[in-house]
């Protein structure tokens, strides 16, 4: 608030310049002027915090995993998932193999190849069928008052993929007992 001094000393000197006007009222930036070796260590600072959370992510920490692998419930299924082995883990390398077998122009291979095809896919959804009663069974079992609603799927998805790119790890060997 300016007090009637101030309006005072404005009088009797020339409007200044719309340009000037602007440039005495401009704020600073908010943040602080940095320079580039600044800017170098927040950017160091910042991938070393990003490769820290996916390393707790990866390890299964708690705190680092997103809502959707949050829980005992969870970890639980994914405990019974790697503790087992299954056909969907399996299903991305006979999907190469079926490829490199239709490229063999002889239709017997081609036929074959989509047979197999089918026939991993059809054993995974039967397979993610049991796992996913399975799955159900155990935690209703082991946590009664929690609902099993999206346990099964989620073992099941997790099932299909290859051990090696699950995230987070397996905690799990196959044919471990899981507690």
């Amino acid at each position: 608030m300016t007090s009637p001094d101030d309006n005072s000393q404005k009088k009797g000197r020339p409007t200044p310049k719309r340009k000037d006007a602007q440039a005495s009222t401009k704020f600073s930036s908010l943040a602080p002027a940095s320079t580039k070796a600044e800017k170098a260590r927040a950017k160091e600072a910042a991938r070393a915090s990003r490769i820290a959370q996916r390393a707790a992510y990866l390890r299964g920490d708690e705190s680092a995993l997103p809502a959707r692998d949050r829980g005992p419930e969870k970890k639980l299924v994914r405990n019974l998932v790697d503790s087992r082995r299954s056909i969907g883990e399996y299903f991305l390398p006979v999907i190469g193999f079926v490829l490199i077998l239709s490229l063999i122009p002889i239709a017997a291979f081609a036929v074959s190849g989509i047979i197999i095809m089918y026939g991993v896919l059809l054993f995974s959804v039967v397979d993610g069928f049991f796992l996913s009663r399975k799955i159900k069974s155990e935690v209703a079992q082991r946590f009664p008052n929690q609902s099993t609603k999206g346990l099964g799927l989620y073992g099941w998805l997790r099932s299909t993929q290859m051990r090696r790119m699950r995230a987070p790890k397996p905690q799990s060997k196959p044919g471990d007992k899981v507690n």
